[in-house]
């Protein structure tokens, strides 16, 4: 599988953060990644990136619940920011709450929902989709 040139992990917990980019490195998913501890964090800092036209993340992997601005803010702040290029949002959560799952339905940018905890076969096909729909948009 070809790699994604940059991903984006959005998690308060720092053994996930850990162990999804240990995931990431062992797969060959992607070349770089950039990790923010909560939503208001990301928002800032891609927020920046936008502005000054720098390489967006391909895809972006959000916790729901977090400090400060959960993963809910963080998307409802994040959908209003226009985009010149697309990026695929997964909801990677311990919840399995299915008003959750429902509710991440409604964002027209979450392209899924992933239940923690998340193994190499998932994530490789995550991967494999976001990859899948970047050729696509080509």
């Amino acid at each position: 599988m070809q790699k994604i040139d940059l991903a984006c992990i959005i998690d308060d917990d720092p053994i996930f953060v850990y162990g999804i980019q240990k995931m990431i490195a062992m797969g060959e998913f992607c070349n770089n990644f950039m990790v923010y501890s909560n939503g208001q964090e990301a928002l800032d800092a891609l927020t920046i990136i936008i502005k000054n036209k720098e390489k967006l993340p391909e895809v972006i992997l959000l916790d729901l619940n977090m400090p400060i601005l959960d993963g809910w803010q963080f998307l409802d702040e994040f959908t209003k920011v226009k985009l010149d290029e697309k990026i695929m949002i997964y909801i990677v959560s311990s919840s399995i709450d299915p008003t959750d799952v429902l509710r991440a339905k409604s964002y027209e940018n979450v392209s899924n929902y992933v239940v923690k905890p998340i193994d190499l076969e998932q994530l490789r096909q995550l991967f494999q989709s976001v990859k899948d729909s970047l050729q696509n948009n080509m």
